[in-house]
Parts: C-alpha cells; sequence; structure tokens
C-alpha cells in the first residue's frame, strides 16, 4: 500500500509539471518564443525548417496582438511613362513599388548566424499586404515568383514592378503645350484602419529625385514633380486610410511645333504675300485657291497628331487660319469678278460711294501723290483686263479737279465725250478696287495677328 500511495503521488507530480511545462511559452517574451535558430546558417546554407512557423503563419496578418494595426510604409520610383491616350483618358507608366512592414514571428541573432543580417524568401510564403492602386484600369501582370527580403529585427522589404494603366483626367485645350496632373492612389482592399496603416518610406522630394535620375522615356513627355496627400476613404462605417501621389507631367511640344505650327505659319504668310500680287492679273484667286486645297491637305496628313478628343486650342487656330484663307480667297473673286465687270459695262457709280472714294483719296497717301502727278505729266496707268491700253486713275482728268475734290459728279461728266466718260467710271471703279484691296489686306493682317497674339497669351498662361 505504501509503494501504491508513492506512486500515484510521483504520477501526479509529473502531470503538474507537464501541464506547467505546456503552459509556459505564453508567459515568456516574444522575442524569445519566436527567435530562429540559425546556428550554421553561415556554413550550411538557410534552413527551411527554421522558417516553416512563418510560412504556416502566412494566411494571417501578423501581429500577435490583433487590435494593434500593421504599419505598411510604402514608396515608388516612376522609371517610364509609356503612353498617354487623350482619346480614352488614360495614363500608362511604369512603377517599381516598395513596401516594408514588420513581422514579430521573425527574428534571429546575427552574431550565430555568421553576421548574417537579412535573407531572401519567396514572397508566397510570407503574409503581404493588399496594397492596390485605385485609378488602376488593368489586370496586374506583375511576376508571381518574386522574393521578399527579411531582416534579422522582423522587418520585411518586398519590391515589386508594374505597368500601370491608371485612368487620368486629362486636359487638352492647351495643347500642345499642355501640362497634366495624374493620381496615383494607393490604398487597401480588404483592412480598415483598425487593422493596417499606411505610411511614407521616403520624402516626396526623394521619390521624385530617385523617378527622375531613373526615368527612361527622353519622348513625348517629362516629369514636372510628386505631391502627396493622405485622406481617408469612407465606404458606410468602414475606413480606410490612402495615401495619393500627384505627378505632374509636361508635353514636349517640339514635335508638334516643327510639324503643325511651322508649316501653318509658312502657309498663312504666303497667303498674306498673297495680297502683293497685282488683282487686275486675274492670277490671285488661283493661286489663294492653291493654296487653300493644300492647307487641306496638310491638315488631312496632321490629323493623326492632334487629338482625337476635345477641342484644343490648336484646333481653334487652325480653323481660323482655314477661315483666313478662305476669305481672302472670296475677297481675290470677287474684286476680279468686279475688274471684269466694269471693263466690259461699267455701271455707274452711286454718289454717296464716289464722295467716299475721294474722302479716302483725301486721307492716305494715295490722294497726295496723285494730286503732286497731276501737276506733273499725269499719274501711272494702271492695266485692267478686257482693255488693250491702260487706263489712269480716276484722280487725274484735266479740268475737273475742283469738280471731283467738292464730290460734284455730275459737272465732271459734263464736258466729256462718251469714251471718255466710260474711262472715267473704269477707273473710277477700278481705283475703288485697289482701296478695297489695301483695307481688306489690313484688315487680314490685323486679324491674323490679334488671333495669333491671343492663341500665344492662352498657351504661355
Amino acid at each position: 500500500m505504501a509503494d501504491r500511495q508513492h506512486y500515484r503521488e510521483r504520477f501526479l507530480l509529473c502531470l503538474i509539471l507537464q501541464v506547467l511545462l505546456q503552459g509556459s511559452p505564453p508567459h515568456t517574451g516574444s522575442s524569445d518564443a519566436y527567435t530562429i535558430n540559425c546556428t550554421g546558417f553561415d556554413l550550411y546554407g538557410v534552413d527551411p525548417a527554421a522558417f516553416q512557423s512563418v510560412f504556416d503563419r502566412k494566411a494571417f496578418r501578423p501581429v500577435i496582438n490583433n487590435s494593434v494595426p500593421t504599419l505598411v510604409n510604402i514608396s515608388f520610383t516612376l522609371s517610364a511613362i509609356l503612353d498617354v491616350d487623350a482619346q480614352i483618358q488614360l495614363l500608362t507608366s511604369f512603377l517599381w513599388v516598395n513596401m516594408i512592414w514588420d513581422n514579430p514571428f521573425i527574428s534571429w541573432n546575427p552574431e550565430e548566424c555568421g553576421g548574417l543580417t537579412k535573407i531572401s524568401v519567396a514572397a508566397k510564403n510570407l503574409w503581404l499586404p493588399d496594397i492596390f492602386i485605385i485609378e488602376f484600369m488593368d489586370v496586374d501582370q506583375t511576376p508571381s515568383s518574386l522574393s521578399a527580403y527579411v531582416h534579422s529585427n522582423g522587418r520585411i522589404r518586398y519590391d515589386k514592378p508594374m505597368r500601370v494603366t491608371s485612368i487620368c483626367n486629362l486636359d487638352i485645350f492647351y495643347f500642345p503645350f499642355d501640362q497634366q496632373n495624374c493620381t496615383l492612389t494607393f490604398s487597401s482592399f480588404l483592412y480598415t484602419v483598425d487593422n493596417l496603416l499606411l505610411g511614407m518610406e521616403n520624402k516626396v522630394w526623394e521619390i521624385t529625385d530617385n523617378s527622375r535620375d531613373v526615368i527612361r522615356t527622353q519622348g513625348e513627355w517629362e516629369l514636372l514633380g510628386i505631391n502627396k496627400a493622405t485622406p481617408t476613404l469612407a465606404v458606410g462605417s468602414r475606413l480606410y486610410d490612402q495615401i495619393m501621389f500627384y505627378v505632374a507631367i509636361r508635353r514636349r511640344p517640339r514635335l508638334y511645333v516643327i510639324n503643325l505650327l511651322v508649316p501653318s505659319g509658312f502657309l498663312i504668310a504666303i497667303d498674306a504675300l498673297s495680297f502683293f500680287l497685282p488683282i487686275e492679273s486675274g492670277n490671285r484667286a488661283p493661286f489663294k485657291m492653291t493654296l487653300l486645297l493644300g492647307y487641306t491637305v496638310f491638315l488631312l496628313m496632321m490629323n493623326d497628331l492632334l487629338p482625337a478628343s476635345g477641342t484644343p486650342l490648336i484646333s481653334v487656330y487652325f480653323a481660323l487660319c482655314l477661315s483666313l484663307m478662305v476669305v481672302s480667297l472670296l475677297e481675290a473673286i470677287f474684286l476680279t469678278y468686279l475688274l471684269n465687270l466694269v471693263t466690259k459695262q461699267p455701271p455707274p457709280m452711286p454718289y454717296w460711294l464716289h464722295s467716299l472714294l475721294l474722302c479716302c483719296l483725301r486721307a492716305t497717301d494715295c490722294y497726295k501723290r496723285s494730286q503732286r502727278e497731276s501737276r506733273g505729266t499725269g499719274p501711272n496707268p494702271i492695266h485692267l483686263p478686257g482693255l488693250m491700253e491702260p487706263v489712269v486713275m480716276a484722280a487725274w482728268v484735266p479740268g475737273s479737279s475742283e469738280a471731283r475734290l467738292n464730290g460734284d459728279l455730275g459737272s465732271t461728266r459734263a464736258p466729256l465725250e462718251p469714251q471718255a466718260q466710260g474711262q472715267l467710271m473704269v477707273n473710277l471703279w477700278g481705283t475703288l478696287c485697289l482701296i478695297l484691296d489695301s483695307l481688306l489686306f489690313w484688315l487680314y493682317l490685323l486679324f491674323m495677328s490679334s488671333s495669333l497674339i491671343t492663341v500665344i497669351v492662352l498657351w504661355s498662361s
């Protein structure tokens, strides 16, 4: 009986010790409980069995106290601006996204591992934060066979390349001197602010400088700067932490200036210089029609370089240039028709029009020149279509200068023969055509200059 009592006491003692030993790990420090035995890593390599307990926890957020949110620090590098599609409002860029967080279940003593402070682990074996870009409009094609660096203090750094096609509200009014401001908003899809918070790994100016240093595209777009904001997204009663980056880019206009603005400027300048062609020769209207046809073909060929959506300022400028060329062609056709009409059957000039013509002659150097020439051998003749001989301008008719200055058209016609009266009518209408041509030429230059200055001021603003 004494031996049986002795064995029973020993059994109870062993049972109590076993229970105490099983309950002791939760009361020990976390640094001791989750320290990985890395002995031999420097000699035989990393032992996968040492991290097996960590790999088994990858389905759960790595925290000891579930009420403590995980802090994920985010940074990125913009390495390329691949495309900006103004028609469907999309920006395609290439990013290197960096995410850093702490895993309290991973730690080891570097001194016991030959100075090993970090190792690379396949990302599929670790818990990864579900960070995504809200403006992302495509399928994430990030390779799945990536690795993450695990440090001895439990800090994990995960870098991944991303081709990001994001929606961007593009304003093309100032094309090709436009600047765009697109946003890249990082947020969690699942975890609210109670479980996951976002922070910054690098300063914004560091992200900007790194992106400018490594950016590969030197073509149409250049990076101006990157700014950030930290709004909170509210979905019902749930709050999600966010970091919003504003990426400012500017178009390089050299291609469009050379291919669009310079040829258009040459054509409109040639059209303005065509006013120096004599209107009585009849060559101005065909020349302007050829220019108008060439400008239309130019716009059709350059249509691919213009944005397909919206109404940029350069399209308004081209429309103004085309309108000016059409108006100048109509003016040349009208004056040619009027000159041909007066050479065949000149109609009588109304009294008010004759008076206005004399007023215009008084107000211009043309009148003074005609007065000086009337004291000499007479004015220079002009050649009108349909006449074998040139006729003189209406300002010079012997014996009638006083009557013309007074606007008395009847006293001018009285002493003249019918042939002389016909020549006088031709001269009057020819002078009127020349004055109209000069007036329309200066109006053309004024409107073209004001339109060009207005467009340049809008572009520079």
